[in-house]
């Protein structure tokens, strides 16, 4: 991977997650100083904001680990399971957060449940995500097992000559 590339990378995850810090700061103001009118079911909606910026936060965090990794030629290691095991976790909350975020907006939907099942759609799309990291996840595992037996032949070998 290139530096221009980490680099990159590392910008747009510092700004995604200055990002969610803020949304975050935002929501725990509002939760102190702005009382509902009644309308929404704001605490809640305000609460599973925070939530849900804490997933991404998780899986921003994460990524920068393994982004550390590959930088530095170790990504092929069982220490990048702990972090790629974090993205799915961080993932599948993110789509429990949303079908929480789809099940206080329903009661408001009865006339067109239509947009219910977009979201629940959208809900069941990130766990598709979710599944997509973990087969990359098998994947990487079984680069680790190949980095571990070529290790084993080149030692074999090594004794030979």
């Amino acid at each position: 991977m290139g530096k221009l590339a980490v680099r990159a990378l590392r910008a747009v995850l510092v700004v995604v997650l200055a990002g969610t810090v803020f949304v975050q700061a935002l929501m725990v103001w509002a939760l102190a100083t702005d009382p509902e009118d009644g309308s929404l079911p704001l605490t809640p909606l305000r609460v599973i904001t925070i939530l849900g910026m804490v997933s991404a936060q998780v899986a921003l965090v994460c990524v920068w680990r393994l982004v550390t990794m590959v930088r530095r030629g170790t990504v092929f290691s069982h220490a990048a399971f702990r972090y790629v095991d974090g993205v799915i976790g961080a993932i599948v909350a993110a789509a429990l957060v949303w079908f929480a975020v789809t099940a206080l907006n329903a009661p408001g939907q009865r006339d067109d449940p239509g947009v219910t099942v977009i979201m629940g759609g959208v809900g069941v799309a990130i766990l598709g995500v979710a599944l997509i990291v973990l087969v990359l996840r098998m994947l990487l595992a079984q680069a680790v097992a190949r980095d571990v037996e070529a290790a084993q032949m080149q030692a074999e070998l090594d004794e030979v000559i």
